[in-house]
């Protein structure tokens, strides 16, 4: 925490000196992304370390690059705190490597699960923050459609990919970014859903 804080603090500073004329709007989209290429760096080394030493850093690669094509354009929930982010980060680009490369997933249930998937990214993609709310009706058409393209490609290569973890991947991504994409999960960490609302209302 010390050290996010002298990092983050440190370069605002910095920018201060070197741009006076920024307003105290313009500093905070700063600190903003500050923190957020603070956190995402500090996350990879740790997740990008612990697969080394599990030996699943191939498959941890493969799946995260998976799993982002999916939430580029459908978004999703974001973590409040640093530590609930690193968690939830290794829980996901961890876990789900390990048990996508050992589960034997019968066709049909993944068809079934596929199916119930892209229903659920077309109803609720995409799901913006209110710290970064999508309020062009026309972007979040394009970003329903291209979620829901991609929920279908998905499905179709979990079917018929014969590698078993590629296949498992395709379908847990899906299947995981239904769930933050979620309504329901928004309301259960008491965060704001449909923040676009706020703006076109």
């Amino acid at each position: 925490m010390y050290m996010k804080e002298f990092v983050i603090n440190g370069s605002l500073n910095l920018i201060k000196k070197e741009c006076p004329h920024y307003n105290e709007e313009k500093l905070e989209e700063i600190e903003y992304g500050l923190v957020s290429i603070y956190l995402t760096i500090t996350k990879t080394i740790v997740i990008v370390t612990v697969a080394i030493i599990l030996g699943i850093l191939k498959e941890m690669i493969v799946f995260t690059v998976i799993y982002n094509i999916i939430r580029m354009p459908s978004f999703g929930l974001h973590a409040t705190k640093s530590w609930i982010c690193l968690l939830s980060s290794a829980t996901i680009f961890l876990l789900m490597p390990y048990v996508c490369a050992i589960v034997q997933i019968p066709i049909l249930s993944k068809v079934i699960v596929g199916v119930i998937g892209i229903l659920l990214m077309f109803k609720n993609s995409p799901a913006d923050t209110e710290k970064k709310p999508i309020v062009s009706p026309q972007r979040r058409k394009v970003y329903k459609i291209v979620s829901t393209l991609i929920a279908i490609i998905y499905v179709v290569l979990a079917v018929i990919l014969p590698n078993n973890f590629l296949s498992n991947s395709f379908i847990a991504a899906l299947i995981l970014q239904c769930f933050i994409i979620s309504p329901a999960v928004y309301k259960l960490f008491g965060l704001p859903y449909d923040n676009y609302k706020n703006y076109t209302a």
